[in-house]
């Protein structure tokens, strides 16, 4: 969890606040300056299981960004259910740890569009590298 969150940054969202005030190109040139990808949010979901009186280790990330997420949608706006992705943290009862996700390329690739599925085949290899990363 620590090497994953060293690794991709909390998203700075100071570019809303640009957006807002019209100030489009200047938003456009930061998020061309920040990290490839960014955690949008984060939740525990181990602790939810507490209801169930498990104890469980999970975090769910949403990881992507949001200049990929416009380049897609602008083609679809229907890919934007799916931007960013969720990402799963996970440890088994037996003390494995893994990260699970849907690919970009097949949850993208539903939409059936040849310009939405050449920016996730990117996406798809940012995100494998960065969580490849963080597993070592």
């Amino acid at each position: 969890r620590e090497t994953l969150e060293a690794l991709v940054p909390r998203l700075d969202d100071g570019f809303l606040t640009l957006f807002r005030f019209g100030l489009i190109d200047r938003a456009r040139q930061e998020l061309e300056a920040a990290a490839i990808l960014s955690i949008f949010g984060s939740r525990d979901h181990g602790a939810l299981l507490a209801i169930a009186g498990l104890k469980r280790r999970a975090v769910q990330y949403d990881i992507g960004n949001p200049l990929t997420a416009s380049l897609m949608t602008r083609h679809n706006i229907s890919a934007g259910l799916y931007a960013p992705i969720r990402v799963l943290l996970r440890e088994s009862p037996e003390g494995e740890v893994a990260f699970e996700y849907d690919r970009p390329v097949s949850t993208f690739g539903q939409f059936g569009n040849e310009r939405v599925d050449i920016i996730a085949r990117k996406l798809d290899k940012d995100l494998e590298n960065i969580l490849s990363k963080a597993a070592i």
